[in-house]
């Protein structure tokens, strides 16, 4: 390890890379302190506290959201509009065409997405700010409340400047993946995680070892961080998983050495814990907007009891859906017809099994089984903060201990490989040379 970090040290450019990414990071955080005009946040940060899917989205933007910053969302729109363009790859002929296509292919994607996040965040933006505009007294400064009649062009505003803000942290992520260390989209959200671990402890230290502390409270806080820690190094494994499908080759000699085809414990990644999130989370948005209350009417009770991740029946739905997804996204990133194609056209097989249809199906047996046990993994995961909070009171301030991990942890080792990468490269070149 220690030689490891000596040799990406000595290398200047690489060392160069990291403070650029550690400084357009730093503008991406200072930008989390600046407020939308026009809003009062005094009342902001309690109603984000009380939404588990905006403390979520608030966790991703680095706090953005609960200081109503300009960059409230983040890079959560691209990141949904960067899911959304891969998935109608399926269904839309032109875009697998240009996926398949190389490089010229992929900057048509790249400008389609680009597109989808901006109607992706002007959607988020108005969703956010007319459900926390529900009551004007809630969001407005006091200056503007005397212009009952014109509302909704304050909150038009407020949408527009938050969607431009999630159009300059698109850019910030663009300067790091090209100029910086590692994926720039990874590294803007990864690093709103990580500020926010803080403030989490922040929270726990105060609940727990403040007014009230008692020798009981101390060992629950004890507990909670000890499983935050049990939970990294279990996700560190997990990320690192793969199940090796050894692979021979019909034109190599007996006792040859063959290869194989990893398949990645969770191929889905974070992905179906997204988008299972999001979905649930569109008619709580809708009834905040609404201004419907679950106390009087039975509209917003029953939509409260099935989307909501505090319900029992919401929480039912809410592992269903993580695990279709999980298949869904999986299949679709390990395609064993692809695969099986492949290997047939390359003269490659897998021991037993003979190459075309015989192949594919076991590929699909295989990715099966270990999708089922990612998908269990993730489920885990994601009810893990929920049952928590359920048992400690603790609402949605450990969120952050779930799911968010896994992409963190993922960021973490890929930005590695990369770093690893490129200073073995230039070292090889600079012997060559």
């Amino acid at each position: 390890m220690l030689t490891k970090i000596k040799l990406i040290l000595s290398n200047r450019e690489i060392v160069l890379k990291i403070l650029i990414t550690f400084a357009l990071l730093l503008v991406f955080k200072a930008g989390t302190y600046i407020p939308v005009p026009l809003i009062d946040i005094t009342n902001v940060k309690a109603i984000v506290s009380g939404n588990d899917f905006l403390t979520v989205l608030n966790a991703f933007s680095g706090g953005g959201l609960s200081n109503f910053s300009i960059l409230a969302l983040g890079i959560s729109p691209y990141i949904t509009a960067s899911i959304v363009i891969q998935m109608l790859q399926i269904v839309i002929p032109k875009f697998k065409e240009w996926g398949e296509s190389g490089e010229v292919g992929k900057q048509k994607l790249n400008r389609w997405t680009r597109y989808a996040t901006i109607v992706v965040a002007m959607v988020q933006a108005l969703l956010i700010v007319f459900s926390l505009g529900s009551k004007p007294d809630n969001i407005l400064a006091s200056s503007v409340l005397q212009y009952k009649n014109i509302y909704w062009l304050f909150y038009l505003y407020m949408a527009v400047v938050i969607t431009a803000g999630s159009c300059f942290t698109m850019w910030l992520a663009d300067l790091i993946t090209r100029h910086g260390a590692g994926n720039g989209s990874s590294m803007i959200i990864s690093a709103g995680i990580i500020s926010s671990i803080p403030s989490m402890f922040a929270t726990l230290g105060s609940t727990y070892l403040g007014s009230n502390f008692t020798v009981g409270n101390m060992f629950i806080f004890i507990f909670i961080t000890l499983l935050y820690v049990l939970l990294i190094v279990g996700v560190v494994w997990f990320e690192g998983a793969v199940r090796k499908v050894p692979v021979q080759y019909a034109n190599r000699q007996a006792g040859q050495q063959g290869s194989d085809i990893p398949i990645k414990l969770n191929s889905a990644n974070v992905i179906p814990v997204i988008f299972a999130s999001t979905i649930l989370s569109l008619p709580l948005t809708v009834i905040g907007v609404l201004g419907l209350s679950t106390e009087t009417s039975t509209g917003a009770y029953w939509i409260n009891q099935v989307f909501s991740t505090s319900e029992p029946i919401g929480i039912a739905l809410y592992v269903i859906m993580i695990l279709f997804f999980s298949f869904f996204y999986s299949f679709m990133q390990v395609d064993p017809d692809k695969i099986a194609e492949s290997l047939e056209k390359q003269g490659a097989f897998i021991p037993g099994y003979r190459p075309g249809e015989d192949t594919k199906r076991q590929l699909s047996k295989m990715l099966f089984r270990v999708t089922l046990i990612g998908a269990t993994y993730l489920v885990i995961l994601a009810l893990i903060p929920i049952i928590i909070s359920k048992s400690f009171g603790l609402g949605s301030s450990v969120t952050i201990g779930g799911t968010s991990i896994i992409i963190v942890v993922g960021v973490a080792i890929e930005t590695l490989r990369q770093i690893e990468t490129q200073a073995e490269t230039k070292d090889y070149a600079g012997f060559l040379d």
